[in-house]
């Protein structure tokens, strides 16, 4: 095989192992900010602050799952910029750190 061939099937095996391990992680339930939680209410609103009073930009059902950050301020959890969610009606997920 000429040095061409070798570099190019090199770089083809590199891109499909990158993307076995990345499909294994979020089979395993990974998140990119280390924290994933369920939702536990019938319907959650998302607000555009961490304020109860501020505007709704979105809704999740119960039992959806989705990543958000670390931590909560004012009994709000971050989940996306300008998208907040009540804590309260949020459960971590197993293997989580949130």
């Amino acid at each position: 095989m000429s040095k061409k061939t070798l570099i190019v099937v090199g770089a083809i095996i590199a891109v499909i192992v990158i993307y076995a391990l990345n499909t294994d992680k979020q089979a395993a339930g990974a998140s990119a900010t280390g924290c994933k939680v369920t939702v536990t209410a019938d319907v959650l609103n998302a607000r555009e602050t961490a304020d109860g009073n501020a505007k709704i930009v979105g809704k999740y059902l119960r039992d959806a799952q989705f990543d958000a950050l670390p931590g909560v301020q004012n009994g709000f959890r971050k989940v996306a910029d300008d998208k907040w969610v009540a804590a309260e009606y949020t459960q971590p997920v197993e293997g989580s750190t949130c």
